[in-house]
Order: C-alpha cells, then sequence, then structure tokens
C-alpha cells in the first residue's frame, strides 16, 4: 500500500454512496481501486491476464467501516508479495468462488443497490444481482472519477517526478535519432531509460514514427523496423508511471535540415498548444480548451490534418475523463491534469506534434513538463 491518504479517500466514496443509498460497491482491480486503497494494479499488458476466480477480485465497500478485500490465490502469489492491510478473504484455487464471495456478501445485510466502479466483468454484476435477489445496479463511474480529477499535492509531485523522467529521456535519446537508425531500435532504448531513471514501467505502448515527403507513412503506424532516411520529422509519444501515476508526453525531431512547411507545421502547432494553454482556466468548458487549440491549426489551413482531439486528463490512467474534445462540456476546475497535444499529421507531406501534461490554474494552465519546445534537428 502506498502513503497516500485513502482512507479521506474512501471517506468522499462512502459519502456518496450514502447519499445514492447504496449499500455496497464493488471495484476491481484498477486505477480506481488503487485510489481508493493504494491495492495495486498489474503492469500494463495487451489482451486479458486470466487465473482462477478472477471475478471476485476486488474490495467490497459500504457507506460505514472499512471495505472487505477478496483476493484470489492465483493474485496473490505474484501481485501482492507484501499482502494486503485489512479484512481480507483469501480464495484459493481449489475453492468455490462464487460460494466465498456470497458469504462475503452475507455480511453487508440486505443489499437493495449496487454500486459498480467502471470496468466491472459482466459475470460479476451478474453473479453480485442474482445473489443479492435483484437487488438495483448502480454505475459509479462518474462519482468516483469525480473525486479523482482533481488531484492533490501528494499526487501532483508523483506526476511531476513522471513528467521530469519524460523530459530527461527526451534529451538524452536525441542524440540516438539519425538516418540508418530504425524507429524499434530508438523505441527500445526509450523503454529501457524510462526504466533506468526510476519509471515502474510505460504507461502506454512507446511510439516512434517518422512521417515526411520521404514517406508515405501515417501516424496510425506508431513504430516499425524500417530504417529512418533524412527529410524526415520523428515523433515521439512515451510516458511513464511513479508512485501510480502516469505520464505522457510527445516530440518532434527532424533528420537533416527542415524545409519551409515542416517549419511552418511545428510552429502552428507550438502555437496551438500555447494557445490551448491559455484558455484552460478554472470555469472554461473542456471543449472551449480544444476549441481554441484547434483554431490556431485551422486559420491557418491544416486543419484537415489535425485529426484527433487536444487532450485527454491523466492520473492514475494515462487515459482520464474529462476529454480535452469537442463533445465534452465539462468545466475545468483547478487542479486538474491533462495533455494538450496539437498535430499536424499529413501523409507524404508533414508530421509533427507536441505534447506535454498541464495543471488547471487561473491565468492558464501550468506545465508539468520542463523540455524545450524549440525546434530540434539532427
Amino acid at each position: 500500500m502506498s502513503g497516500f491518504d485513502h482512507t479521506a479517500r474512501r471517506a468522499r466514496l462512502q459519502e456518496r454512496m450514502a447519499e445514492l443509498s447504496v449499500d455496497v460497491a464493488m471495484c476491481l482491480p484498477s486505477g480506481d481501486l488503487e485510489y481508493l486503497t493504494g491495492f495495486p494494479r498489474r503492469a500494463p499488458s495487451f489482451g486479458n491476464i486470466e487465473y482462477a476466480h478472477q471475478w471476485v477480485t476486488g474490495a467490497l465497500f459500504r457507506p460505514e467501516g472499512e471495505p472487505v478485500y477478496i483476493v484470489p490465490q492465483g493474485y496473490s502469489a505474484f501481485n501482492l508479495p507484501d499482502g494486503v492491510e485489512g479484512d481480507v478473504v483469501t480464495v484459493r484455487n481449489l475453492d468455490d468462488g462464487a460460494a466465498v464471495f456470497s458469504s462475503v456478501l452475507a455480511r453487508f445485510g440486505p443489499i437493495r443497490r449496487i454500486g459498480l466502479s467502471a470496468r466491472t466483468f459482466s459475470r460479476t454484476a451478474v453473479r453480485m444481482v442474482e445473489m443479492t435477489g435483484g437487488a438495483e445496479l448502480v454505475d459509479l463511474d462518474d462519482e468516483i472519477n469525480a473525486l479523482r480529477r482533481v488531484k492533490a499535492p501528494d499526487e501532483m509531485e508523483a506526476m511531476r517526478r513522471s513528467a521530469l523522467i519524460c523530459d530527461r529521456v527526451m534529451e538524452e535519446i536525441t542524440s540516438s535519432v539519425a538516418a540508418g537508425v530504425t524507429e524499434f531500435e530508438i523505441s527500445s532504448r526509450v523503454d529501457y531509460l524510462m526504466r533506468r531513471r526510476g519509471g515502474k514501467y510505460p504507461s502506454f505502448d512507446t511510439g516512434v514514427f517518422a512521417m515526411g515527403p520521404a514517406l508515405d507513412r501515417d501516424a496510425s503506424t506508431r513504430l516499425t523496423a524500417a530504417p529512418l532516411v533524412e527529410g524526415l520529422g520523428v515523433s515521439f509519444d512515451f510516458g511513464t508511471v511513479v508512485d501510480g501515476y502516469c505520464s505522457d508526453f510527445g516530440r518532434t525531431i527532424h533528420i537533416g535540415e527542415p524545409d519551409d512547411r515542416y517549419r511552418e507545421a511545428y510552429a502552428l502547432v507550438v502555437e496551438a498548444q500555447e494557445a490551448g494553454r491559455r484558455a484552460a482556466v478554472p470555469g472554461a468548458a473542456a471543449s472551449d480548451v480544444n476549441a481554441a487549440t484547434r483554431a490556431v491549426i485551422d486559420d491557418a489551413g491544416y486543419g484537415e490534418w489535425f485529426r484527433h482531439r487536444t487532450g485527454h486528463c491523466i492520473g492514475l490512467d494515462t487515459h482520464e475523463r474529462p476529454f480535452i474534445s469537442e463533445e465534452d462540456m465539462t468545466v475545468l476546475e483547478e487542479g486538474m491534469t491533462f495533455t494538450i497535444e496539437p498535430s499536424i499529421f499529413w501523409p507524404g507531406h508533414v508530421g509533427v506534434r507536441v505534447e506535454d501534461m498541464f495543471v488547471c490554474r487561473p491565468g492558464g494552465a501550468e506545465c508539468l513538463n520542463e523540455y524545450s519546445r524549440d525546434l530540434v534537428s539532427v
């Protein structure tokens, strides 16, 4: 368990459970469970990682009192070497997982409303309804997101350290970018450097992708084994994890002397990010920040090639709500953390993106990254 104040976090959830008349809430291993208890998650992986009685894993919360943890043998053996503090029920491989889970639910008395956190297994939800004789399900995703979206000082410190690792790795990796080197080689070194500097693991798959007149390649292909050539902008997209908190960072380095189009595109992307930063104040809508960022690139005639949202909130998960996007009308609050990551990705012509993490502040967002946005060519 980490050193964050999980008791205070749970108290806020329990207050909302009482207001919503939720008798019990189930939270599986996730950013939500780690936020509320410090219960650690596995490292990110491609595809599902299954084990016996997986669907019962997690914690049950009540409006008052401490949570009850349910931990299958297959999960605890390697993911919880130091155990879990509190009321823990262990489910062994040969146990009847449903019977154990039902007996734990019985501790909570009559259950009429069940709260579920995001990404709860359907099997877990169905079994809980059956075991309680038809209790109503309540989606707690919005409630827990509202608790998580404004970061406390200790959370902010973890995110600053995570962002700083990205800054230092970018400084170190620049010298590796050259004609003849492969994106795969550079990406592998980025992952190594993040771990060497204290990152627990990458917060998502590391992208290193070249675009420009010498290639018809799009940004949807994030990594290849082809050697780099001159005349390309090499975009980086990577992040790491510190004390459970993620970073997300991006820059573009040009190989050889940039042409006028690349210089124009790069300047526009930097200008667009700054416009978004200035717009990201408490009381502004997330969509307003997106609009301010996009306007710079749209007005210059490159809007067709800025093809994704401006950014997303970030914390214990790499992509959190609200999104800095056209459809998201959420009002920003001071202390929300998010990315601003404008791009111009025009296959066969130019590829540029600049991405940093920001904190919503009066007068404009504060950047958590320190790495320069100056155009770099090698």
